[in-house]
């Protein structure tokens, strides 16, 4: 039983919680995404560049979610890597995660957080929270190109 009692901290993606959660992020977009080439989820090697922040939210010592925060820019930073414990999903973790990573986005001073997405019936559960999260679509951003398999979405801080 969780306690609810959230704590997002900053994690090494290469650590063994946090690489259990990757492999099932992938694994998961992998399977229902139409063409590989839209896939764009992260590698640990790319989870662990300067430029990215990776993130656990943790109930008590329970690694139930992880995300990422990637710098575009001094002002602009794209939310990656977002993954629930499918065993826990419907329980808000995902939204306790998008407002926490857009508290840290914040924090650090960025102004604007932009996100992608798969448009596959699989993600649809995503594109709800990100839309409840205050997110708009958008077209693509950073070196994305639009693709009919992509949903693309930002929104200011």
């Amino acid at each position: 039983m969780l306690s609810g009692m959230w704590t997002l901290a900053a994690i090494s993606p290469d650590s063994p919680q946090a690489l259990e959660l990757i492999r099932r992020h992938r694994a998961y977009s992998a399977a229902h995404s139409v063409d590989p080439a839209d896939d764009h989820v992260l590698d640990v090697t790319a989870l662990m560049e300067p430029t990215v922040a990776f993130f656990a939210l943790r109930d008590d010592d329970i690694l139930v979610a992880i995300g990422a925060l990637k710098q575009l820019s001094t002002t602009h930073v794209e939310l990656k890597s977002m993954h629930t414990r499918a065993e826990l999903r419907g329980q808000g973790i995902g939204r306790v995660l998008v407002e926490a990573l857009l508290d840290e986005a914040r924090r650090r001073g960025f102004e604007r957080v932009s996100l992608e997405t798969g448009a596959q019936e699989g993600f649809s559960a995503a594109r709800r929270l990100y839309v409840r999260a205050g997110f708009v679509e958008s077209p693509p951003f950073a070196d994305y190109v639009a693709s009919p398999n992509s949903v693309y979405y930002s929104r200011e801080l």
